[in-house]
């Protein structure tokens, strides 16, 4: 048995591992840690309490990786913010057994002293477990593992009335498929094993330039039908950008260069000059590095803040306002200062045959550049998921713009996307702000089908998924004030006594 930090970590014996029948599970965690079961029975409570009483609630995580402004009412909300341990590590089968408020660096950081890593690690730091699972993150190697929920063995969920389940493709086996992707509106997840894979010290990159939308959904198909761990591209413009190609290694094999500091440049301006045939077409990362690329700046998202409020955007105002430019502070300042409501950020997905017309829409509505491809396995087991679509390979285009002064010019935008990604057999993240109207919502999802696990899981107390990822209301943008409190650390997500 070692220990680190407040962490437990414990090597469990193969015969305990997840090749085990699954309703042991409970068992084990509750052999492996009495503190987590001890704070499932609390939540058990606090949840029968609303169950019985018919009363509605939301599940507060302490912090949030969606666009959505959110609120909670302290009487009205389920708190799991402290489910934050990392409950075992196995390097025999390759699993780790986690709470579900684990944030992707501390996941990565524990099971690299094992040698070890998640397939799927979502490029912002402080995604959680439970919110990648039910929130559909994905990142570079989904073109090979799908999302994070599709590297999950089995879930424990406090189901809506109290009661505790494990959930795996063979026991609850609709329930785990259908959480993927609910948003927490069928149950609470508080525990899940993962799926873990060898680690080695770097990611060697090369860059394939193409020159149209329609060669770069060609080029992430045939490169994805090789053996590589990471893919995924950015488009600089309608007919010109890259497509990134990561493979794991021990050895570095191109230049060294490192991202999370506050010295180094910005991934994405790295890229650019690349394509724009400044730099060499091979770069070697630190493992660390290439998973959270995308940290400093949230992508190119950061960047705004810049024209916002009008400072010079170079690399030494870059470095030092570098502590307000990872992603936990950028979310934190978008919440505080409600600018999501200023802003198109939107993950898209279509089938592969409808990417390039799609992209050429885009651009020809927005003309906002960069864009982020990235190549998805599909999952048609999980209707929720945005890579439950009919095709061979699932295509997300990361579509995240400057400010639009004028909210309705913002509304008209963002419906119009609606529109053409139902048009074109496509699917959004549920992170992000939705204008659906409810026949609209409900002839993408089976409703049916998710009216019916949630009355088999005691779910109806939850809010419902339209009801929960529709944004009803315009809220109050103040800037400078969401600045001014993620500076002092008085930005966090709003807690209302009544």
């Amino acid at each position: 048995m070692a220990h680190h930090n407040e962490f437990m970590l414990r090597q469990i014996p193969p015969s305990l591992s997840s090749s085990r029948a699954t309703t042991n599970l409970l068992l084990q965690l509750t052999e492996m840690n009495k503190n987590h079961q001890d704070q499932v029975a609390q939540v058990s409570v606090a949840v029968k309490r609303h169950f019985v009483k018919r009363t509605p609630f939301k599940i507060y995580h302490g912090s949030t990786n969606s666009t959505r402004t959110l609120t909670f009412k302290k009487s009205e909300m389920v708190d799991v913010s402290d489910f934050d341990q990392i409950l075992s590590i196995d390097n025999v089968t390759r699993t780790v057994i986690v709470e579900t408020n684990v944030p992707m660096d501390k996941l990565v950081s524990e099971t690299l002293k094992y040698g070890l890593v998640s397939p799927v690690v979502p490029e912002f730091p402080g995604i959680t477990v439970g919110g990648a699972i039910q929130g559909a993150a994905g990142e570079s190697s989904s073109f090979k593992w799908g999302f994070f929920s599709q590297t999950i063995n089995w879930v424990e969920m406090v189901l809506a009335d109290g009661s505790v389940i494990v959930c795996s493709p063979s026991q609850n086996s609709d329930l785990f498929y259908g959480a993927a992707g609910a948003s927490g509106t069928l149950g609470i997840i508080t525990a899940a094993e993962i799926l873990l894979v060898p680690a080695k010290r770097y990611v060697n990159l090369s860059y394939v330039a193409v020159k149209s939308f329609d060669e770069a959904n060609s080029q992430l198909l045939s490169l994805g039908r090789a053996e590589r761990d990471f893919i995924d591209c950015i488009m600089f413009g309608p007919d010109h950008g890259l497509i990134i190609i990561g493979n794991m290694s021990d050895e570095a094999t191109g230049k060294l260069r490192k991202f999370t500091r506050a010295i180094d440049e910005w991934y994405y301006l790295h890229v650019a000059k690349v394509d724009a045939g400044q730099r060499p077409l091979n770069d070697s990362l630190p493992l660390i590095d290439y998973l959270f690329r995308y940290d400093r700046g949230a992508f190119w998202v950061g960047r705004f803040a810049f024209e916002r409020f009008g400072v010079v955007f170079n690399r030494l105002t870059r470095f030092v306002l570098d502590p307000l430019l990872h992603t936990r502070e950028l979310y934190k300042a978008l919440q505080d200062s409600g600018a999501s409501q200023e802003h198109i950020v939107q993950d898209l997905t279509v089938p592969l045959n409808k990417a390039g017309d799609f992209m050429k829409y885009i651009d020809q509505r927005t003309g906002i550049y960069p864009l982020w491809i990235c190549p998805i396995k599909p999952e048609p087991r999980s209707p929720l998921m945005c890579n439950s679509i009919e095709t061979e390979l699932a295509i997300n285009v990361g579509i995240w713009g400057p400010r639009i002064s004028i909210y309705e010019d913002f509304i008209t935008l963002n419906r119009d996307l609606e529109i053409k990604l139902t048009e074109m057999s496509g699917k959004k993240w549920l992170y992000a702000h939705s204008y659906y109207t409810k026949d609209e919502f409900w002839k993408i999802y089976d409703k049916t089908w998710y009216d019916k696990l949630r009355l088999k899981y005691h779910a109806t107390t939850l809010p419902d998924i339209y009801d929960k990822t529709y944004v009803k209301d315009r809220v109050s943008v103040n800037a400078k004030r969401g600045l001014l409190n993620t500076i002092f650390g008085k930005a966090r997500l709003k807690i209302r006594e009544q």
